[in-house]
Order: C-alpha cells, then sequence, then structure tokens
C-alpha cells in the first residue's frame, strides 16, 4: 500500500472481512455477571494507508511504533513517538509532528551518557553506545514526562525509564537497575526466569560490580505497554518466555526463539519504577492451535471497560495479527474472537505479513484512530512480499463496539 495523499486521507479503503463477528458472541466473563460488549466487525475499520515511513539518513530505512503513542495536537496535527528499526546497532526512537498525508517534522532523539541536550528529545545520564527502541511516553498525573524504552547495546537489553519536568530534556534514573531485564541481558545471565527460562547459565563477567544481577520476577520479553492508572498506579504488561522440548507440539523449529513461547503477563507498581507484582493473564488454551503465541498486549480503558488488541502470533506461518479482547479490570482477559480485528492487506501490501499496535487506540473528533506498523516480511525474516519493509500505517472506525 503506497503512501496516502492529503486529497486521499480521509477516503476509505474497500471493506474489510468479516469472518470474526461471527465467532464474537455476547458472553458472560468467567461464566457470570454481566455480558461482554461486542467489538465493531472487521469491516468497520478504514484503512488509509502509509502515514510515516524512512525518509531520513538516520532511519536506516526501517522505521516502527510498535507499542509507542500517537497524542492529538492543535489543528488536526498528531505527535507520532516511533523507533527506527532496522540494524541493531543503528535502533533509535523519534517522534513526528504533523498531519496525517502531510509533511511531517521528524525529531530524533539527542542522547548523552552525562546530562540531556537542550532539544526537542534530549535524554541524558544513557551511557555510551546503548541504543533506545520502542518508546513509549506517558504524561505523568503529577505534570512531569517519563519515556520508557528498550536499550541495546553490548551486553545490554533492559527496559529504562527517563523522566523530564520539561518534556524536552529527559534523565535516565539509574541505568544500572532497569525496570525490566531481556534474558540476554547481562544482569540476567546466570538467573533463570519464573518460567524456568536461562539462556546464559554463568554470570557475565564483565558486568560492573555496582551492578546488580537481575531479579527473576522482572526477566522478560522485548515486547511492553506501560500505563498510569487513574489512582496515579501504574500497570505494564509484557512478554514472557516459556520454554518447551523438542517433540512438544508448541516447538516451532524454523521461528527466531525456537523452543519458547510467547505469553502475557501483567505487572503494577506505585511509582512506575519498581514493578514487583507479576501475574501471567493470557496464555494459549485448549480452543488455540498448538503454534499460537501471543506477541504483545496493548491497552485501551473505556466506560466499558478495557479493550486488548492482542499480538495474535501464528508462529508456523509467521504472521502477526491484531486479536480483540476485552477485560473489566486489566487482570482477567476474555478472548472470544481468536482471529483478526484489523485484517492484514493483501500481498503485496506493507501490512500483508503483520500489524504490530502503537500503545493504544485514540478518540478524537467522532472517530476511533488506529495507528499501527505494518510489516510485509515474515517475523522471521526468511521471507517477504518485496523488499522487506516497516512503515506505520493508519486506520479508523466510527466505532469500536458491535
Amino acid at each position: 500500500m503506497d503512501a496516502i495523499s492529503r486529497r486521499t486521507f480521509l477516503q476509505t479503503a474497500a471493506g474489510a472481512a468479516t469472518s470474526c463477528l461471527a465467532a464474537c458472541k455476547s458472553a458472560a466473563p468467567g461464566g457470570g455477571g454481566a455480558s461482554l460488549p461486542r467489538p465493531c466487525p472487521p469491516s468497520a475499520w478504514h484503512k488509509h494507508g502509509i502515514i510515516l515511513a524512512a525518509t531520513e539518513p538516520w532511519e536506516d530505512g526501517q522505521i516502527q511504533n510498535f507499542t509507542s503513542p500517537a497524542e492529538p495536537l492543535k489543528g488536526g496535527a498528531w505527535r507520532f513517538w516511533y523507533s527506527v528499526s532496522g540494524r541493531r546497532n543503528r535502533f533509535h526512537i523519534a517522534f513526528a509532528e504533523g498531519e496525517p498525508g502531510g509533511p511531517m517534522r521528524k525529531c530524533p532523539a539527542q542522547c548523552s551518557p552525562r546530562e540531556a541536550p537542550d532539544a526537542p528529545l534530549g535524554i541524558g545520564n544513557l551511557p555510551e553506545g546503548w541504543r533506545p527502541v520502542q518508546v513509549i511516553h506517558l504524561r505523568l498525573r503529577d505534570g512531569r514526562h517519563r519515556l520508557y524504552f528498550w536499550a541495546h547495546g553490548e551486553g545490554i537489553l533492559r527496559y529504562l525509564a527517563a523522566d523530564s519536568a520539561d518534556g524536552r530534556r529527559y534523565r535516565v534514573g539509574n541505568p544500572l537497575r532497569p525496570v525490566l531485564y531481556h534474558p540476554h541481558d547481562r544482569a540476567a545471565h546466570g538467573v533463570a526466569s519464573p518460567d524456568g527460562l536461562l539462556l546464559h547459565p554463568r554470570p557475565d563477567g564483565d558486568r560492573p560490580a555496582d551492578e546488580p544481577p537481575a531479579s527473576a520476577g522482572l526477566i522478560s520479553n522485548d515486547a511492553t505497554t506501560v500505563y498510569q492508572l487513574a489512582d496515579g498506579s501504574f500497570e505494564l504488561y509484557s512478554v514472557a518466555l516459556v520454554p518447551v522440548p523438542r517433540g512438544d507440539p508448541a516447538y516451532v523449529p524454523h521461528d527466531n526463539a525456537p523452543g519458547l513461547v510467547r505469553v502475557i503477563d501483567r505487572y503494577v507498581s506505585e511509582d512506575g519504577l519498581h514493578f514487583e507484582a507479576r501475574r501471567r493473564i493470557i496464555e494459549r488454551d485448549w480452543q488455540d492451535p498448538a503454534d499460537q503465541q501471543f506477541y504483545y498486549l496493548a491497552v485501551t480503558r473505556t466506560p466499558r471497560g478495557c479493550v486488548g488488541m492482542l499480538g495474535h502470533y501464528r508462529c508456523q506461518a509467521q504472521t502477526m495479527d491484531l486479536e480483540w479482547c476485552f477485560s473489566r479490570d486489566g487482570v482477567s482477559w476474555e478472548r472470544p474472537c481468536r482471529s483478526p480485528w484489523l485484517p492484514r492487506g493483501e500481498p503485496p501490501a506493507a501490512d500483508c505479513y503483520g500489524i504490530y499496535a502503537g500503545q493504544q487506540l485514540v478518540w478524537r473528533d467522532g472517530r476511533w484512530h488506529l495507528f499501527y506498523t505494518g510489516v510485509n516480511s515474515a517475523h522471521n525474516e526468511r521471507h517477504s512480499h518485496g523488499p522487506p519493509r516497516q512503515v506505520v500505517m493508519y486506520a479508523s472506525a466510527a466505532t469500536i463496539w458491535g
């Protein structure tokens, strides 16, 4: 799908398939209580195409807004937070501002191991060589700004938080004590996750003496969303990796992580920096195929309850769909549809292999807006429809309810 123009921005695409609607019957959550609301059918979504693509040398040809927010600005404009997502040694974060279909002003982060540069987006106290990706911006209830992002570096793969008083200059609190750790992070070497995952049996000899080993309960995969709740506390959804042996029906040898099954956990925190309570909330059950995995969960809180956009990952086919799910409290989730809510495009469309949601849906000007990353290549990168590409795309709906 080609980039849209200002003239065609409000034109709608052809109606999407409605196969999921038949499966989405009103049902009582947990077998009791009020019935579940029903989602709008896939055909209710109007796909408007590509709104943001790599155009600058520093973007390295690939960008994504996976897990990242879109924020309304004045006069119909938006701020889109996004990541440079090609080669790991070129990972970066940025925001773009403008109207979808029009020119965008792009502002990459300027990072420093010392004080944050005075720039539209400056990040300080980030060690040299650590590359941020998958950014989330929150405007905290006390007026401050906070960024969350995964940092990649030599021996480093961890989730950091950085705060700012002015929304321009951010400072990482303590990079040696992150919010979460990936199993490949040096501090997680020699520490088994709660699911028994231990990719590196021995501690990393290069870990600094003042850097503690990872807490087992904070070892996670790298698809993470964070929200501040009405009472000021925080919830975080991330992906746990559960090992399965060869011969298990869930073992898929051609996946990029063979022998690991992705499931969703929820954490809570009072300050958004120390997440200790962890709970498994979504995993494959008897109604799912053996190769079903769950790659991410993006949550939108509404007066009816929590609408979840669930990364529906079919590991055999290496495809990523967006599945609708629902919760009253963010803890107990119902999955009545188990099929695409926003359909992927037909090859060679930019979203023909996968759809990766941003942080949440946005209600603006009488419509729901969904900004997402479209990919035209398999998750293991072994096949693509045309040159592999990651772009930010847009869909809207008058209602998200059936």
